[in-house]
């Protein structure tokens, strides 16, 4: 009688999937820092997280791992994981190399975006308006993160885009919750349709102008402070 061979998991399979949820639970770490719902300055252990999330505390550890590289987090041995604390300056260091990087990225797409490219991201400026009304601010923070770097994807660098990823994690939103509450949220959401018409219209003065506006929002009222 033949033994049959016991049939192996595949590993690429099973890495695919490990990838897969380990980089959806960096996406929600690191929209819980920017939204502040994680706070700078506490420590966080893997397996409370783990319980919060629904997933075993091992994607937790591993996407904290990258958040730390990030300079998102700092690890802290057998206590677990303090949430940096990102002061003025850096704010506005951190600002200054997106303008830098997104305005003339967002001019270039200008000029060579198709119908096809745009099409999925009036689906996005359609949802940012939607949580912008009804105060889901964690999906509008998530929208509007996967909405710009579609955008500036379209310039075709990828490096390009995952710094600006990196850029984004960084920022403190923590003002997001009163700009809706004093309904001024809603303007800004607006504001993703606006530049997909000046991109649609290959007005690259017009775009370039709208991003470094839409940028200045991140330097004054949603970082609780007054825009320069």
């Amino acid at each position: 009688m033949s033994i049959e061979a016991p049939r192996e998991r595949p590993v690429i399979g099973s890495l695919a999937e490990n990838s897969s949820l380990r980089s959806r639970v960096t996406d929600v770490l690191r929209q819980a820092m920017v939204a502040g719902e994680l706070e700078p300055g506490r420590i966080y252990s893997a397996p409370a997280l783990a319980e919060r999330l629904g997933v075993s505390a091992t994607p937790v550890r591993e996407a904290m791992m990258e958040l730390t590289q990030e300079g998102l987090v700092q690890t802290l041995r057998h206590r677990g994981y303090r949430v940096v604390e990102v002061g003025d300056v850096t704010l506005d260091e951190i600002l200054q190399l997106r303008e830098l990087i997104e305005v003339p990225t967002v001019g270039r797409v200008a000029r060579i975006a198709t119908d096809e490219r745009i099409a999925p991201l009036r689906t996005l400026a359609d949802r940012l308006n939607e949580t912008a009304a009804a105060g889901e601010l964690q999906e509008f923070i998530a929208t509007d993160t996967t909405f710009h770097l579609g955008l500036l994807a379209i310039a075709g660098n990828g490096r390009l885009v995952e710094e600006v990823r990196r850029l984004r994690g960084m920022s403190r939103l923590s003002a997001l919750r009163r700009l809706y509450e004093e309904g001024r949220l809603g303007a800004t959401a607006q504001e993703h349709h606006d530049l997909l018409d000046l991109v649609v219209a290959r007005d690259v003065a017009g775009a370039e102008a709208l991003m470094r506006r839409h940028l200045g929002h991140v330097r004054g009222v949603w970082a609780g402070r007054e825009e320069g």
